[in-house]
């Protein structure tokens, strides 16, 4: 199963660096006993993890320890995995936290992929990114093996249309969090977004920084508005692009992407010269037909089912420059051939050629199933499926049915209905909405903003495409950004690039 929420540049770019820490001791930001004391870093060489070389000789990696249970600051710790590139330039403003996305994204392996968007940031900022804890090289979780999530995704429906597919939908969704629980431990109960927003605070003082700047994408603008919301005298300059809604629930957050995704789709459609409405039909019609009866592909023993030809359909959603793969991919689906929308699929999911799966999936969903306490059942989701469908009829049946089994009979109780990110008394917080995006609908960014509060929220709009607006192709925002991290120059709150 997978949720529509991450960050492009976590599953589109294909040339991502995979970068180690170096290892940091236990002294490395603790006490030598272990327990969560001082702060300092050991930065040291970055090491390659898994296939990925290590990253150049500008990067350091070292690692934080801090607190497993925020409530016990003087108990047990884990290690959190940090990267940096220092500042090109003598006029140093300090350091540049970054979040990517997610939540699951590790910010250790896209932080160098990332830096030539940075680059005109990193002149004046040590650019810093992480794993949050239960990501990657910081106690990442993995909760299936490869072969395990290979048979789920070939075997298990995201729209049942029957009573065993329903079972099998919910029996496996279950059994995911049974794997979760098994490899996470006591972990399972501290990663929250609450726990990594205090974690962001313990890295702010081990950086030597006074006050937190901070650019966060899609997931991270509710991790920077929860930071925000817990520490509003820290804030120092943030950013916030491609705004997650901060005032939607369960529900609300799977209609704003219905919504979303069917948006871009339409937006495609336009691109192409084909009627939106008459386009999503024949998608929905052929996905249909893969749902009775699913494509083969030149992939060894592989066939292209209904989930897999829908999660390959959105991925080239995230950026319009991945238009003209799904209209090749489309068209050779009609035509009987899933191949290209299942190497499509594969790369939104994190599948290499070989067959291996990435974690990210994983710790999105031990995340997010432990921030939202909202358990939707199959019986309250069927009765909305209606609405969904209108909403849209290529994407409303599946993320409908996510809402249900996401976090199905999840071992660990959920924390909140919707975040808090009320933040009085904060420095002002750049948030950027752009009217395309899918994943995070531009409504997102106003709402983001009247939660953040009077004088603390300021909206800038991009009428661009694609998920995120920095480094996308406008002058405008990349301009009206680098003017407000780098000089301090908010702009008018509502100011629009087109």
């Amino acid at each position: 199963m997978t949720r529509f929420t991450r960050w492009t540049a976590l599953t589109v770019a294909a040339a991502l660096l995979t970068a180690g820490c170096s290892g940091g001791s236990s002294e490395d930001g603790s006490g030598k006993d272990g327990k969560s004391g001082g702060t300092a870093l050991d930065w040291g060489r970055c090491k390659a993890t898994g296939d990925g070389p290590a990253p150049g000789g500008d990067w350091q990696c070292a690692t934080l320890r801090v607190p497993l249970d925020w409530s016990k600051p003087d108990g047990s710790t884990i290690g959190l995995a940090l990267i940096r590139a220092k500042a090109t330039g003598d006029d140093r403003l300090g350091s540049l936290l970054f979040n990517f996305g997610g939540p699951g994204g590790s910010g250790v392996s896209t932080m160098p992929s990332y830096a030539a968007t940075a680059s005109e940031l990193r002149e004046r900022y040590d650019l810093v990114s992480w794993d949050p804890r239960g990501v990657a090289a910081s106690e990442g979780v993995r909760c299936r093996d490869d072969k395990s999530i290979q048979a789920a995704e070939s075997s298990v429906d995201g729209t049942p249309d029957t009573p065993a597919e329903e079972q099998a939908f919910l029996d496996d969704a279950a059994d995911f969090g049974k794997g979760c629980q098994e490899a996470a431990g006591k972990l399972m109960a501290h990663v929250s977004t609450t726990d990594t927003a205090r974690d962001m605070d313990r890295i702010r003082q081990a950086l030597g920084d006074d006050r937190l700047n901070y650019f966060g994408i899609s997931y991270g603008t509710e991790l920077g508005g929860v930071y925000a919301h817990l520490f509003p005298k820290k804030v120092g300059r943030m950013t916030l692009d491609a705004v997650v809604d901060p005032s939607a629930d369960t529900m609300g957050h799977a209609k704003n992407q219905t919504r979303g995704f069917q948006t871009a789709l339409d937006n495609y459609l336009k691109s192409t010269g084909r009627d939106p409405e008459q386009g999503s039909r024949e998608i929905a019609e052929l996905l249909e037909r893969i749902d009775a009866e699913p494509l083969p592909t030149s992939s060894s023993g592989r066939e292209l089912t209904q989930t897999l030809a829908l999660t390959g359909i959105v991925l080239p959603l995230y950026s319009k420059d991945g238009w003209p793969a799904l209209t090749s991919a489309l068209k050779a689906a009609e035509e009987g051939d899933g191949s290209e929308l299942l190497a499509l699929a594969d790369g939104y999911n994190d599948r290499d050629t070989s067959g291996r799966y990435g974690t990210t999936t994983h710790s999105q969903r031990v995340i997010s199933c432990l921030d939202d306490k909202q358990r939707p059942t199959p019986e309250e989701t069927k009765k909305l499926l209606p609405e969904f469908e209108e909403i849209s009829p290529v994407f409303g049946s599946f993320l409908g049915w996510d809402t249900a089994g996401w976090c199905h009979d999840w071992p660990v109780p959920g924390q909140h209905d919707t975040p808090e990110v009320s933040a009085p008394g904060a420095a002002p917080v750049l948030v950027v909405g752009n009217t395309g995006d899918p994943a995070t609908p531009y409504e997102g960014a106003r709402r983001m903003a009247d939660e953040l509060g009077e004088d603390v929220g300021v909206v800038l709009t991009w009428k661009g495409e694609g998920h995120g607006a920095y480094g996308s192709g406008s002058d405008c925002v990349d301009s009206t950004v680098n003017a407000y991290l780098l000089d301090g120059t908010v702009p008018e709150d509502g100011k629009v690039c087109s």
